[in-house]
């Protein structure tokens, strides 16, 4: 196994996110590298108009959604002790933004939660299995049991 320097968690706040969350710190510790996030919004749906995407500032907007999402993302990297810096909050595919940060960032090891699909889910793909074969680096999918 590779010396890690740079780990990237891909967070989704499921049920099983503090557990992956645990696994990426504990790898950053033992190889004492930096650790990121990053969360990708894929389903807050953005009123589209023909100025673009406009999101409604009301009590329950999206606004306020994106803002807890930013707040979850905070915590999350407080816990952990991830910079600021080192946390990512994008809209957009998640298999193609955590590449894309991945790549960028120079991440070596992409850590992740897998439900371990199996028939229809396997054969359409998964955004674990799309990472893993589109990524410049290494990809860990932490096994999660549904209980």
């Amino acid at each position: 196994m590779s010396n890690y320097k740079h780990i990237l968690l891909a967070a989704d706040y499921s049920l099983h996110n503090d557990y992956v969350a645990e696994k990426a710190k504990s790898l950053a510790e033992h190889y004492q590298a930096k650790l990121s996030i990053i969360h990708v919004l894929d389903n807050i749906a953005m009123p589209d108009t023909n100025y673009g995407a406009v999101i409604p500032l009301n009590e329950d907007s999206n606004y306020d959604l994106l803002e807890a999402e930013k707040n979850k993302l905070r915590e999350l990297g407080n816990r952990l002790g991830v910079d600021e810096d080192n946390q990512w909050l994008v809209w957009g595919v998640p298999k193609e933004e955590i590449v894309e940060i991945a790549t960028q960032q120079q991440i070596d090891l992409i850590v992740v939660g897998s439900h371990g699909r199996h028939g229809l889910a396997l054969l359409l793909g998964s955004t674990v299995n799309s990472i893993l074969h589109h990524t410049p680096c290494d990809v860990l999918a932490v096994r999660l049991l549904d209980k």
